[in-house]
């Protein structure tokens, strides 16, 4: 296995977790990781199609995260 799809691999597992955990602060955290690691995975395959879906799916968690923050304050 190369360094690209273990990367993929964790990322896959970092979502995984971030979708069963119950704090939605924890899940951002962790789909963000895993939406970073599958976005180099998908920049490392070339699939514009997953880069795009990547990017939002991560950029969508920070938002989240972002506002979660600024909610609890």
């Amino acid at each position: 296995m190369d360094l690209f799809t273990l990367l993929g691999a964790l990322g896959v597992i970092a979502i995984s977790i971030g979708i069963i955990k119950k704090n939605r602060k924890t899940q951002d955290i962790f789909y963000i990781l895993g939406g970073t690691l599958l976005e180099i995975y998908s920049i490392y395959l070339g699939n514009i199609i997953f880069i795009i879906l990547q990017l939002i799916f991560t950029l969508t968690a920070i938002f989240d995260l972002i506002k979660v923050n600024i909610k609890n304050k």
